[in-house]
């Protein structure tokens, strides 16, 4: 029997990138901090991690890649940033590497990739992806920005937000409307430049947490983009997102559970030098029972997220085919799950470290604040379970 979701070479491939994250992330000088307060993190971090192999490593050899058919190559990233403590690092990374890159190899021509993904695989272009809208959050299907068609262009007006990587994309993978009237199936993707006239970065968000992942509002007035930048058949995009999409939960449950991991052994640890009434506070009785009431519920969760972990991998990449409705309906779930316990367990930590918690030189003043991006990100909790009610005839 099988005892691991990873095998050797996912071990390996996992001490590389933690020396990666050692190295030119964490450093002796403080710089993650650094980023934190900057709001960014620096551009030629991407070319260290395309450097090293750490993007894109399901892109072809042949366009500059490493040609890695397997998920739990990204799953080994998306822990270890989490583990490191140095989430919002992994955040501008994960929507170049498993949210766009995904887009690349199923939908995009040849031409598309000849322009784009030796510099993706690299790290010398950075990816972004723009759906949400200021009016609207989950609802995709309502969104207003528009592609109109004239000639060998569509000329797209509208706005997005939220849009992490957005102040330094090289380009945006952006859902627009190119149909109105057909509503969901009306949704196109286009391959934006973000050096083409009329685009601009309207403004840079400011966050409560995951303050290193810059993050920005766009602003299109009549950008003009080649109809060879359609990514795609027209009008399938919301189709070709909703596949998509599981890959975003996916990692976001498996990150949020090896980041809690850390979180627990980050309160545990302080629990044994802080002494309160003669003796450290983690031999209070309560709090042992509270801890490991949260050490089974995540032992749970991941379990249930590897479960998730190998339909997917066997699906997309294994038969090379669409994801099933069955395993959409678990990713789903592990989702909520998962962003459920992650800040339930932030919660209690916090609540641990008593005053000090509330103190930012502490580790779990930003986690309490990152974390709370999970239950929102790549669809929220609520949205989750409408959705899941539909799929389960509710």
């Amino acid at each position: 029997m099988r005892r691991s979701l990873f095998d050797d070479l996912h071990e390996d491939f996992r001490a590389s990138f933690r020396t990666f994250l050692e190295r030119e992330v964490i450093g002796e000088e403080g710089r993650y901090g650094e980023w934190e307060r900057a709001g960014i993190v620096p551009r030629e971090v991407f070319a260290l991690a395309g450097a090293g192999g750490f993007l894109g490593m399901a892109v072809p050899e042949t366009y500059g890649g490493a040609g890695a058919d397997d998920f739990r190559l990204n799953l080994v990233i998306g822990e270890e940033v989490q583990r490191a403590g140095v989430g919002s690092v992994g955040l501008g990374m994960s929507v170049h590497t498993d949210i766009c890159v995904p887009y690349f190899l199923s939908y995009c021509t040849e031409p598309q990739r000849q322009r784009w993904l030796d510099g993706i695989a690299t790290g010398e272009l950075i990816a972004a992806i723009a759906m949400t809208e200021p009016g609207i959050g989950s609802d995709l299907a309502a969104m207003s920005t528009t592609a109109k068609r004239e000639g060998d262009h569509y000329v797209v007006n509208g706005s997005k937000t939220f849009i992490t990587n957005g102040t330094r994309a090289d380009f945006i993978t952006m859902l627009v409307k190119t149909a109105p009237e057909k509503g969901a199936h009306g949704c196109s993707f286009f391959l934006v430049p973000t050096k083409t006239p009329g685009f601009h970065v309207a403004k840079k968000l400011k966050k409560i947490g995951n303050k290193s992942s810059d993050t920005a509002e766009l602003f299109l007035e009549d950008v003009r983009v080649p109809r060879r930048y359609m990514l795609g058949e027209e009008n399938m995009g919301f189709m070709y997102l909703m596949q998509n999409f599981q890959t975003e939960r996916l990692i976001a449950s498996v990150g949020g559970v090896a980041g809690s991991f850390l979180t627990l052994e980050h309160t545990i640890n302080y629990g044994r030098e802080r002494v309160a009434f003669g003796k450290p506070i983690i031999k209070r009785e309560v709090w042992q029972h509270k801890f490991v009431d949260l050490y089974t519920k995540l032992e749970a969760a991941k379990a249930f997220a590897y479960r998730c972990v190998d339909a997917y991998n066997e699906e997309r990449y294994v038969q090379k085919g669409p994801i099933s409705l069955e395993t959409v309906k678990l990713i789903s779930m592990a989702k909520i799950l998962v962003g459920d316990l992650v800040s339930e367990i932030a919660d209690e930590c916090l609540q641990f470290h008593g005053g000090w918690g509330y103190i930012e030189d502490f580790p779990i003043a930003r986690i309490w604040r990152d974390q709370r991006l999970l239950r929102i990100g790549g669809g929220t909790t609520e949205t989750m379970k409408y959705y899941l009610a539909k799929l389960m005839g509710f």
